[in-house]
């Protein structure tokens, strides 16, 4: 095994801040940066689904999805910088819908594991009825009659 040595010719080690150096290159892409980031977070999604059926205030995502409310406004500004969901402002309140069209991308590339999975499901349906038939073609010997 190489060993590497410095000027003074002493041995190299990697200490915590040498790693730590070669994790900043890999950083993590922001969860702001898109809608795909933005929903890799739970609590979000939680909140899209609350939020697909109809508007509503903030102060309904915070008794119903029981987030404290500075979670859920935080989650709420990730979520319409990526253009998921729309805010409208009724004086004081707050209401936020999502958005339908922001969403589109999302679901057209879930569709393409749904297409997957229905496909394999399909697969495993078509063996398996492959092996019943098989199983059912093989004759069962009939009991043997006692004699008394």
């Amino acid at each position: 095994m190489a060993r590497s040595f410095d000027a003074r010719g002493e041995f190299l080690r990697l200490t915590y801040s040498h790693i730590r150096m070669y994790c900043l290159i890999m950083a993590r892409a922001a969860t702001t940066s898109d809608a795909f980031n933005a929903v890799a977070e739970p609590r979000r999604r939680e909140i899209l689904t609350y939020l697909a059926q109809h508007e509503r205030p903030v102060g309904d995502i915070v008794t119903n999805l029981k987030i404290d409310q500075p979670s859920v406004s935080k989650h709420l500004g990730v979520l319409r910088r990526v253009g998921l969901v729309h805010m409208r402002c009724d004086g004081r309140h707050k209401y936020y819908r999502t958005n339908a069209e922001a969403i589109r991308p999302l679901h057209e590339w879930a569709a393409t594991f749904e297409r997957y999975w229905h496909n394999q499901l399909l697969n495993v349906k078509k063996r398996a009825e492959e092996k019943m038939s098989q199983l059912n073609s093989i004759p069962i010997p009939a009991p043997e009659k006692e004699k008394s």
